[in-house]
């Protein structure tokens, strides 16, 4: 009985694959497998042209973009890998990665503002479930330039206020035991404006690439491509950020003359915001939905922007939206779906 492995066929995507061998490589062991229907033969190897594990690599470079030294980061490697890699050898992959990887640009105005060790701030929010919220408090001071001082004053806020008693958390657990969930933001359903939705091509996709290399398992996968963003790219300052729409939120978009129909939905709705950015400008709130093209999130998005709009005192319009794997990203602004100008 063949061997059912849960990885298709690179060259024909069939899923008559079985495991044909391992390939010993000079600092890892890769599997191969050999497809049933094309005869071909591939392996698990997840970096080309990499003598290394990729999660030896991927860790490395993100250590090193926490603003330690190469010598540093060689230590941290070692102690973690149980295997000491050459100076020149940390260098290339920091180099290798660096269009990908862009927060090397910056770290060493980084390690101004915080030690590495101080570089991200990260507590476990318990709302209903647990939910790992992560601020960047340097890369935070390093893009304010990019919004008027007002507006990232409110924005900066909301996000120093979550992690203290002073946030409603309470609002994200059920009320009651026989109430099992809340309103979600992901299960809001309404009619939208026609609006202009784009493909393309980002570098979310390619940090979302490299981030699923560090995901032991389907479930690992949010959590990897976040804590990947978070530390390696130039603009994403937070992760999990919990947000909410009131009754009264509602209101005032409708006085507003808003054309949102959230009105058979039992607030607060609730949500926890994948990926914050601050680039061009704007506020961009990201969803990382495996299988991107398959789905739309023009809702869940959407009234994510009107909840972070009504947490922080911005205008929708300071707010752009996507939602993203590692090969499809669609973006849009949330104000031109529910709101017609006049």
């Amino acid at each position: 009985m063949m061997d059912r492995i849960e990885m298709p066929c690179p060259h024909c995507s069939s899923a008559e694959v079985k495991r044909f061998g391992i390939l010993e490589l000079k600092n890892d062991l890769v599997q191969r497998f050999r497809c049933n229907s094309c005869n071909r033969t591939f392996s698990d190897k997840k970096l080309k042209h990499a003598s290394y594990p990729a999660k030896i690599i991927l860790n490395t470079i993100s250590t090193y973009n926490l603003g330690y030294t190469i010598k540093q980061t060689q230590k941290e490697a070692a102690k973690r890998f149980h295997t000491k890699i050459p100076e020149s050898t940390i260098h290339s992959w920091i180099k290798q990665y660096s269009n990908t990887c862009t927060f090397h640009r910056f770290r060493e105005q980084a390690i101004k503002y915080n030690p590495p060790e101080e570089m991200i701030f990260t507590t476990s929010l318990q709302h209903n479930q647990i939910y790992k919220y992560q601020l960047h408090k340097a890369k935070l001071e390093l893009v304010k330039t990019e919004l008027p001082e007002q507006k990232f004053s409110l924005l900066k806020a909301y996000l120093d206020k979550i992690p203290t008693e002073s946030f409603p958390h309470h609002i994200f657990q059920p009320k009651h035991e026989e109430m099992e969930e809340l309103t979600r933001s992901s299960q809001i359903k309404f009619d939208t404006q026609k609006f202009v939705k784009q493909e393309k091509q980002n570098l979310s996709n390619a940090l979302a690439s490299l981030g699923l290399h560090l995901a032991k398992t389907n479930y690992e996968r949010h959590e990897a491509v976040q804590n990947f963003m978070i530390t390696n790219d130039s603009v994403t300052v937070a992760c999990e950020i919990p947000v909410y729409l009131t009754s009264d939120d509602i209101k005032y978009f409708l006085g507003k003359g808003f054309t949102l129909d959230l009105g058979n939905y039992q607030t607060p709705i609730t949500g926890h915001i994948d990926v914050l950015q601050i680039s061009n400008g704007l506020i961009h709130i990201l969803d990382y939905k495996p299988e991107a093209n398959k789905v739309n999130a023009v809702n869940q998005l959407t009234t994510y922007a009107l909840a972070l709009a009504s947490r922080t005192k911005l205008a929708v319009k300071d707010f752009k939206c996507a939602w993203f794997d590692d090969r499809h990203y669609f973006e849009f602004f949330p104000l031109h779906a529910v709101y017609v100008k006049r």
